[in-house]
């Protein structure tokens, strides 16, 4: 059943348009082909291609994301994407997490497995990506939406 918004075309509250998805796969490409090069960091962040399958379509779907050490073998990244719903990659992430797979700086996929943080583990990890980054932050003050805090672990 479709909704009236989908029937006169326009998108739910909170979601990019048709030109902004367009821009974001433009960027992302071109992130991941820096990645895949060796060079690991944009706009002050370190970052590594999410493999996941995409929840409703099933079709893999690589996207760079922002990662933080949280240790040997484990990496934090956040769900942001800022507006009101969550990324993508998250839904894609939560909803196939055993397919789930990262690339590091000029190095092959490797599989893992997410975790969301919650309670004190969570406000651990938050304080040290807010120290790293306190842009994160200052999106997260303007959500109306806690970002979850994913851990991924080698599998």
């Amino acid at each position: 059943m479709t909704t009236q918004n989908q029937q006169a075309g326009k998108r739910k509250p909170g979601t990019p348009g048709a030109f902004s998805r367009w821009m974001q796969q433009k960027a992302n490409a071109r992130v991941n082909r820096k990645i895949r090069r060796g060079r690991g960091s944009f706009m002050g962040m370190d970052v590594l291609i999410l493999h996941t399958v995409g929840h409703r379509s099933g079709q893999p779907r690589q996207t760079p994301v922002a990662w933080f050490d949280d240790g040997e073998g484990a990496w934090l990244i956040v769900a942001s994407g800022g507006g009101s719903l969550h990324p993508d990659w998250y839904v894609n992430l939560m909803g196939h997490s055993d397919q789930a797979s990262i690339e590091l700086p000029g190095r092959d996929a490797v599989p893992v497995t997410p975790h969301v943080l919650d309670g004190a583990d969570r406000e651990r990890a938050w304080q040290r990506i807010t120290a790293a980054q306190p842009r994160i932050a200052k999106y997260q003050s303007k959500s109306d939406r806690e970002y979850p805090v994913i851990r991924l672990t080698l599998r």
